[in-house]
């Protein structure tokens, strides 16, 4: 059976559309083409969960519902917010000034807001420092790989900092927020991120699971595998422009705060944008679902009266009680075709290579959270897809995670918590907004949503341009790949790559309706 390929045809255009019940959910299908902006912000979220129950929305290859998710958020974030301020969940050591692998980045952001505060390392409590943690025993059959500044182990599924380099960081001194790192740099660094989703393995190689098993019609040229792993990349995308849209400086005022039309431009005009943030959360929770064992048998000391410890492990005990609850994600339906141990490294081999793109972020806060969330997402995924219930145990196997994927896990989930909060926050403003004004807002975001401007608007065609041809160039990279892995796969990557850019040709000169992956806008 010929392979079918390929990611060539797929960067930035993958559109993957939700199944759901016929019930009518506020993500339902039939919405989404017809006043898309007026159903996100106006739909009311539920208030109890029903994952236990036949869902009425459910999120794509998942086994929960935006519903379910809904009615535990603000439980969920309050006790995540709450505890990413305790001490051990603050701090986190990260290497901010490597060079960057790829290519060479002189792309720096000069506003203040790009800079980060640190901590001298005699505020840190010892035995979280960088001399203790180098001495834990790391198992000879897990010998780690190391590049300069950085290692990874078999399992892992990103590039960890070496424990005897860089900074610490209080992270509740330095808020991910919007600061000014925009233009070529940070569009190549979310352009690269997004190359990383080409795939040579052909998709008669995916599992047919019964859990996740998508719609026949959905994506046919693309494995489960690859679906899941681009709504990774693009709901971290999504989150990251929510916070950023949560927090902005309003040039006028000089105060920070929500911006509603930036969150309508980027993200409620493209619901399924919204739609990838509800499956990491997903994805996050069963993780931290399934590690809940060995998390209440971490460590977490730092003082001596041990009263702030208990109050941590108090605080993350009722977070592992909602992801049991709500994470329902089945990770056994990946990874089980024939190709299955090829496709995983490949898979690991790509999100290894998000996570050293972090390294090309010119704005140090941006490559401050970059690094917390792609480790968080990296660490989730070796749970689920590397780590067995042997493994799991806290009794056998103490130093299972390293302390910087403990952080990094738990605050990415409130990152994407928080995000789903903001969502309720923006559906509030737009309540309050004026009945007569409403109108003038969506027309304004449609024009911002078209990907051809006119051309009076010189600098936006010339941005459009510029997508244009880095996602051109990100097929040509997949292409490339897959001429190497045989005749077959690099005709049809080809044609199918030629048959794409027509479209996209055609498609930059029309207002368009399809679902728009999220750009690298930011």
């Amino acid at each position: 059976m010929l392979p079918r390929h390929l990611c060539a045809l797929l960067l930035g255009f993958l559109v993957d559309h939700v199944r759901v019940a016929q019930s009518q959910s506020f993500l339902d299908n039939n919405i989404l083409t017809h006043d898309q902006v007026q159903n996100v912000l106006e739909h009311k979220p539920a208030n109890e969960p029903s994952c236990q129950q036949f869902p009425t929305g459910p999120i794509d290859t998942t086994l929960c519902d935006y519903e379910t998710i809904e009615s535990v958020n603000d439980e969920l974030y309050t006790q995540l917010h709450e505890l990413v301020e305790t001490p051990f969940f603050k701090y986190f050591r990260a290497d901010l000034y490597r060079e960057c692998p790829f290519w060479q980045e002189n792309g720096l952001c000069v506003n203040r807001e790009c800079g980060i505060t640190t901590v001298d390392e005699s505020e840190i409590p010892e035995r979280w420092r960088a001399a203790a943690l180098s001495k834990l025993e790391v198992p000879p059959d897990v010998e780690p790989k190391y590049l300069p500044g950085c290692y990874y182990r078999d399992s892992d599924y990103c590039f960890l900092d070496d424990v005897t380099e860089g900074d610490y960081i209080d992270l509740t001194l330095n808020p991910e927020r919007f600061t000014g790192y925009v233009g070529p740099s940070a569009h190549r660094v979310w352009s690269s991120i997004y190359q990383e989703n080409c795939f040579g393995i052909s998709s008669s190689s995916s599992a047919d699971g019964d859990a996740l098993k998508v719609d026949d019609a959905e994506s046919p040229k693309e494995c489960l595998e690859q679906r899941v792993y681009y709504k990774i990349i693009s709901g971290l995308h999504a989150s990251i422009t929510t916070h950023i849209c949560r927090d902005t400086l309003n040039q006028t005022t000089g105060e920070w705060g929500p911006d509603l039309q930036c969150f309508i431009d980027r993200v409620a005009i493209h619901p399924e944008r919204l739609q990838y943030i509800y499956f990491d959360a997903v994805l996050l929770l069963r993780a931290v679902a399934r590690l809940g064992p060995y998390l209440s048998a971490y460590d977490y000391c730092a003082t001596e009266t041990r009263e702030d410890d208990m109050d941590t492990l108090e605080r993350l005990n009722k977070v592992i009680t909602i992801a049991q609850a709500v994470g329902k994600f089945d990770e056994t339906a990946l990874f089980r075709g024939e190709n299955a141990n090829t496709l995983k490294e490949e898979f690991k081999d790509h999100f290894r290579n998000v996570t050293r793109i972090m390294d090309c972020v010119g704005c140090d806060k941006c490559r401050l959270w970059g690094k917390v969330q792609t480790t968080g997402l990296a660490t989730a995924l070796k749970v689920l897809f590397e780590l067995d219930e042997k493994a799991l145990d806290p009794q056998t196997n103490t130093n299972l995670l390293q302390r910087s994927e403990v952080v990094a896990l738990i605050n990415t989930l409130h990152r994407f918590a928080e995000s789903l909060a903001s969502v309720h926050d923006f559906r509030q403003m737009w309540a309050e907004t004026h009945h007569e004004t409403q109108p003038e807002v969506i027309t304004a975001s449609r024009g911002a949503a078209k990907p051809h401007r006119s051309p009076a608007a010189g600098a936006d065609a010339l941005q459009d341009a510029q997508y244009f041809l880095e996602e051109l160039l990100g097929r040509v990279a997949c292409w490339v790949r897959a001429c190497k892995k045989g005749t077959v796969g690099c005709v049809q990557g080809l044609l199918d790559g030629a048959r794409s850019v027509l479209e996209t040709l055609e498609s930059m000169f029309q207002v368009s309706g399809k679902d728009q992956v999220p750009r690298s806008d930011l």
